[in-house]
């Protein structure tokens, strides 16, 4: 037993023995491994040099070719430039020369001694039957339409005085007119007396207006209010307005003369470090004197709430609520119809009394004697259906002395979306809009601009509240809205560029920015020049080539842009694994070797590929003989809307 447990014992010399055996082994193991790891680096460190030195390679040619790919760049976009230059041109004498050839009776409003002559004319016209002054406010509405058209393209200050002068005087003149034919169908307002309410009410309606008027012939204590069905507005009055001789008039004009006029009081009133709006256009309010000074707005009082017409859009048009005297009706005396003639025409019911404000005006607290004694009245509206409103709309009262939109005074709002319906008191009687948030739909979740065929594109925009895409084809485009109800007017119709985008943003489809928006919304802060570019040259190839957002652009820094870009020639939807992510930057575009779903950002360059100056040049690469053709036969027309288009939403910025 004992021998065998020291045979099993390991001597001092095997022990020994064993130890420089596994020492050795060891170091020779440690050896191998930097050996390995030197041959590794050298290796690393050769594919380094490699590597930079193709880099450099590239890079220098990329320099050596830099000036004729910004040269040749340049010259497609000044041959488009020149050719839409001429094109505008021309299109601008024919409609010039169209327009003096009419012979339709209506002035020129390019003409000042014509527009004058009409506007003098209708001026003194004693008509005030509804239909023929009706008939005459739709053509005074589109010599304003003329001369708005006109002021977006005025050059000379003194000839943008002019046209804005008639402007404001034919807006004088509608709103004028319609308190005369308001005033004519109130005088006659027994003769129209409703048997079952003793009441007169009527509703007068065209493309442009629609004239809700209820005289209070009953004077019925009980009385609560009134609905125009068929106008989908309607009233509440409190007792003392119920028993009082007075007419309640609702006007809806499909338009705003208000809010320019709201604009320009704050242009007016604007220090240096104010922001001021441009394309202001004079306008004159309701029952307003256009020669009223207009005075800057300043908000020293808490309690007054002006709204800001760059966050906040009136949408739907305006609605003139007011309360008249009731004009005295004629009376039969032997036969004879007696009628009292006053020369002080159409006199507005005041209301709260200047008893009651007086009243209220010493108490900070809404529930007064004065409150109580002059309630508010209230009112309730459907909403307009030739817009889209994506919020419960915001309301805001018309206040006449300070040129402004206001919030305050406005109590007890109720939205119903169901029956897009909503109704609220106001503390008097006053003109009042709809609004919708200027950004609700920024910035967007995504986008697309994707050919559909030569000459041909699709825009797709994600927004933050909808889905919306536009057809371009040529120099003509087309809105198509995934949601389920939308103005008729808009949506499917064909315009122009700029008239689509202004009929959008009336119908409350703005998807555009401006130079406010960095005020409202967040972007990704791009640099201009290098954003601009991009969108002259995806424009170029917009009838060949896909482009979509990526997720990488807002992590690529300020300087550099990055897009998912595809040659794509069929018009159904671009598939996703065909798509590789390009960088651009001021200097020269790349494609990355990374792709949409990759875990973190490289600006690593794809194998195989080279840096160019332009990104037209380094899609023209791989570009397919197709595709070459497509681009170089690119109506000007086209490449300038799709570009009018990229440069009205900015998606690499706002996205």
């Amino acid at each position: 037993m004992v021998s065998a447990k020291k045979r099993g014992k390991l001597s001092k010399a095997e022990r020994e023995r064993l130890q420089k055996e596994e020492e050795e082994r060891r170091q020779q193991e440690e050896e191998e491994a930097r050996l390995q790891a030197e041959k590794e680096e050298q290796e690393r460190l050769e594919r380094e040099r490699k590597e930079q030195e193709e880099l450099q390679r590239l890079e220098l040619k990329d320099q050596e070719r830099r000036e004729n790919e910004l040269s040749e760049l340049r010259h497609l976009l000044e041959e488009n430039q020149t050719a839409l230059t001429k094109w505008k041109t021309e299109a601008s004498e024919k409609a010039k020369w169209e327009r003096s050839m009419r012979c339709d009776g209506s002035p020129d409003p390019a003409v000042q001694q014509d527009i004058n002559a009409y506007i003098s004319l209708w001026r003194e016209d004693p008509e005030v039957n509804i239909t023929p002054v009706l008939k005459e406010c739709v053509l005074a509405l589109q010599l304003i339409e003329e001369l708005e058209d006109l002021l977006r393209d005025v050059r000379e200050p003194a000839e943008g005085q002019r046209y804005q002068e008639a402007l404001l005087s034919l807006q004088e003149l509608i709103h004028s007119k319609h308190r005369l034919t308001t005033e004519e169908i109130l005088k006659r307002a027994s003769d129209n007396c409703d048997i079952e309410t003793g009441n007169m009410h009527t509703v007068v309606k065209d493309d442009n207006i629609t004239l809700c008027l209820w005289a209070n012939l009953n004077k019925n204590p009980r009385f609560k209010g009134f609905q125009f069905e068929q106008a989908g507005l309607g009233f509440e009055l409190p007792k003392h307005l119920a028993v009082s001789d007075i007419a309640i008039r609702i006007l809806h004009t499909n338009y705003d003369h208000l809010s320019p006029l709201a604009r320009l009081a704050h242009l007016r009133g604007q220090t240096p470090s104010h922001r001021s709006p441009s394309n202001i256009t004079t306008t004159i309010e309701e029952d307003s004197d256009p020669s009223d000074p207009v005075e800057p707005v300043i908000d020293s009082c808490d309690s007054i709430q002006v709204v800001d017409l760059l966050q906040y859009t009136p949408l739907g048009g305006v609605f003139y609520w007011d309360v008249f005297r009731l004009p005295p009706q004629a009376k039969q005396v032997n036969g004879w119809e007696m009628r009292q003639l006053l020369d002080t025409g159409l006199q507005v019911f005041p209301y709260p009394t200047e008893q009651s404000q007086s009243l209220a005006s010493g108490s900070d607290e809404l529930e007064d004697s004065g409150a109580l004694t002059c309630p508010p009245v209230g009112v309730a509206v459907t909403l307009p259906d030739s817009v889209l409103f994506l919020e419960p709309p915001h309301v805001a009262r018309w206040d006449t002395a300070g040129k402004q939109w206001r919030t305050d005074g406005i109590s007890d709002i109720s939205y119903e979306a169901e029956e897009a319906k909503i109704s609220f008191k106001m503390d008097s009687f006053h003109a009042f809009v709809l609004m919708q948030e200027t950004y609700a739909n920024l910035p967007f979740q995504g986008w697309e601009l994707r050919p559909l065929g030569q000459d041909s594109a699709l825009f797709v925009v994600n927004a933050a509240l909808l889905d919306l895409s536009i057809t371009i084809q040529g120099d003509r485009c087309m809105l198509r809205s995934e949601q389920e109800t939308g103005p008729s007017h808009l949506l499917g119709k064909w315009m122009s560029g700029p008239a689509l985008r202004r009929a959008m943003v009336n119908a409350g489809f703005n998807v555009f920015v401006d130079e406010y928006t960095d005020k409202y919304v967040s972007s990704c802060g791009k640099e201009p020049l290098t954003e601009h570019a991009a969108y002259e040259q995806m424009a170029l190839l917009s009838s060949s080539h896909a482009f979509s957002w990526s997720q990488w652009n807002a992590k690529c820094g300020a300087e550099h842009l990055v897009m998912q870009v595809c040659e794509h020639h069929g018009p159904g939807p671009v598939p996703r694994a065909l798509r590789s992510v390009y960088l651009l930057g001021a200097q020269r575009s790349q494609k990355l070797k990374m792709e949409e779903k990759s875990e973190a950002f490289s600006p690593e360059l794809h194998p195989g590929t080279e840096f160019h100056s332009t990104l037209l040049h380094m899609l023209q690469d791989d570009m397919s003989p197709e595709g070459k053709a497509r681009t170089r036969k690119s109506c000007y027309l086209f490449v300038d809307t799709v570009q009018s288009l990229l440069c009205a939403t900015r998606p690499l910025t706002y996205s």
